[in-house]
């Protein structure tokens, strides 16, 4: 048996190295604004609107999969009816993204489940966008805007959106995004395909949900179907060895989020997650939070659980965060600025 004081040193070193890597510089690239309340704000907001929680509070953030975990969200998105709450969840974001030591985010967020906030998209932002800037003047990280499609949507709806960010032109907005639940919509690439093209040729990032609830031919459509920069999730592209050499290939980054993946049920453990064999086989890799408070992730964390699981030399938990700078739409002085810090780490 060990002694109370043989096991302290373990316990303080183990704090030490989760401090040294939440004071890594990184960004995070695959976050949802959806996936941030927390229960203490979630039963602030229920009650003043009065409104039932959907189960008890200490079972409030248990889910039984990724179809409960979706519907939890719009019950949640449904609370923020007004200006000063979105713009409180957006400077709290900021706040938790300083807190694990990132220096940017790119985070999505998908107007569809904000029933509150339908046809006002651009009174949405702006809110959003008040959150984030008061944040950024308390010296807090920067954060782009990913606008994200729902899969059950029309080609239609998508080119709608897409003319609404081509012609509202937010500094904010950074992307076009798409998520939803891929096993359940079907094959949606070809459906999107002429949004993400117009999106492209606006100047505007593409970033794909894909190959987290649907297997390897998910991402092959992200590629091909809707000119993806980058790639949330990707992590069913193991299954096919030719995409993964194509993704190494075209330096196609996977936004992965190793805790996601365990809680929803897509990896049986950490220790089989494919973000090693795709990381050997020289894909782009980076690691993120997906629903940090909803799932009870962390980026420090994601990090420290990859780490031990895969015995990462600094120098390869260093390769990654890099990845995770070059992989956002950060501009080019925060990007200049956060690999200095990296270099010094």
């Amino acid at each position: 048996m060990t002694s109370p004081a043989n096991s302290a040193p373990a316990a303080t070193s183990g704090a030490d190295a989760l401090a040294r890597l939440r004071a890594l510089p990184k960004a995070e690239v695959h976050v949802h604004l959806e996936g941030t309340f927390d229960v203490d704000l979630l039963e602030r907001w229920a009650r003043a609107a009065g409104v039932a929680l959907p189960r008890p509070r200490e079972r409030l953030l248990q889910f039984e999969g990724l179809a409960d975990f979706l519907d939890f969200l719009d019950w949640a998105c449904g609370l923020a009816a007004t200006r000063e709450r979105l713009a409180e969840l957006a400077y709290a974001f900021s706040a938790r993204l300083a807190a694990s030591g990132a220096g940017y985010a790119d985070v999505i967020f998908n107007p569809t489940h904000w029933k509150a906030w339908h046809g006002r998209l651009p009174a949405m932002i702006d809110a959003i966008d008040a959150g984030f800037a008061a944040a950024e003047q308390d010296g807090l990280p920067p954060v782009g805007l990913c606008v994200s499609l729902l899969r059950t949507q029309s080609a239609d709806a998508a080119a709608e959106l897409v003319d609404a960010l081509v012609a509202l032109r937010h500094p904010r907005v950074v992307a076009l995004s798409i998520d939803g639940n891929e096993a359940a919509a079907g094959r949606t690439g070809p459906r999107f395909a002429e949004a993400f093209r117009r999106a492209g040729a606006a100047g505007l990032k593409r970033t794909v949900h894909a190959g987290e609830s649907s297997g390897p031919e998910g991402v092959r459509d992200a590629i091909e179907c809707l000119g993806a920069d980058r790639i949330d999730h990707g992590v069913r592209a193991i299954e096919d060895a030719a995409l993964v050499a194509l993704l190494a290939e075209r330096r196609i980054p996977l936004g992965i989020c190793p805790t996601s993946n365990l809680v929803l049920g897509v990896v049986a453990s950490i220790e089989a997650h494919p973000i090693e064999p795709l990381r050997r086989a020289g894909v782009p890799v980076s690691i993120n939070t997906d629903d940090p408070a909803l799932l009870g992730a962390c980026l420090e964390g994601d990090y420290a659980l990859c780490r031990t699981a895969f015995d990462w030399s600094d120098d390869e938990v260093r390769a990654i965060a890099a990845t995770s700078i070059a992989a956002s739409f950060a501009n080019d002085d925060v990007k200049r600025r956060l690999n200095e810090a990296l270099a010094r780490w």
